[in-house]
């Protein structure tokens, strides 16, 4: 499966820079580019978007807003916050926003062209750097389960097999291919999974899953 991804940055070099990265990658279709968060928007809904990746730092709109408003409009696109900030609070914010993926602008290009093609397969990713500000975010969160006396959700161990995968960033066809079984068998590991834990998606799964050392 081809995706159209479309890059919103604001510094014409970087955005040079990204273009260049996915040209030719087998599994992009079409690459758009936007400038502002407006544009991004704009681009956004008059075209068909699978990926984004977008900036923090953009003029007037920042990428966190931009994030919140089209995660309102459409759940299913993935989008992988780029930025050269680490900052608790704007990573935390990302997160709550609707971010799929967070990662330094430090990354590898080839890595990169990675971390992309798992998110688009459903996996959730955040760069080693913040790590240890997600874990903090999972042990106070709210959003999360205090619930200290159910350690196992009731989970299978192979629901707890593909968990642990999950927390490690691996997608739903990693997985699959990681315990030789099929991706719909794998498809309905995780949705068993995501009702279990009472979660929304995989990245909370993740969080609940390492929050209450359930993996």
């Amino acid at each position: 499966m081809k995706y159209n991804i479309l890059i919103v940055e604001d510094h014409e070099l970087t955005r040079f820079g990204l273009r260049t990265t996915f040209e030719g990658v087998d599994y992009i279709e079409s690459i758009y580019e936007a400038d502002s968060a407006e544009n991004a928007i704009q681009i956004f809904n008059n075209n068909k978007i699978d990926i984004i990746i977008m900036d923090l730092g953009l003029p007037n709109m920042n990428g966190i807003e931009a994030t919140k408003q089209i995660r309102s409009s459409n759940k299913d696109v993935k989008i992988i916050i780029l930025t050269s900030h680490n900052d608790e609070k704007e990573v935390l914010n990302s997160l709550k926003a609707g971010a799929n993926a967070y990662c330094s602008k430090e990354i590898n290009p080839q890595r990169l062209i990675e971390v992309v093609r798992s998110v688009a397969d459903g996996a959730a990713w955040f760069d080693p750097s913040i790590a240890h500000i997600v874990l903090k975010a999972s042990a106070n969160s709210p959003d999360l389960d205090n619930e200290n006396n159910r350690k196992d959700y009731d989970l299978t161990s192979r629901e707890a097999q593909i968990l642990k995968l999950m927390t490690e960033g691996y997608s739903n066809m990693e997985i699959a291919q990681i315990l030789f079984i099929s991706i719909n068998t794998t498809k309905a590991h995780v949705a068993n999974i995501l009702q279990k834990l009472e979660v929304d998606d995989r990245l909370q799964a993740a969080l609940k899953a390492l929050k209450n050392k359930i993996v």
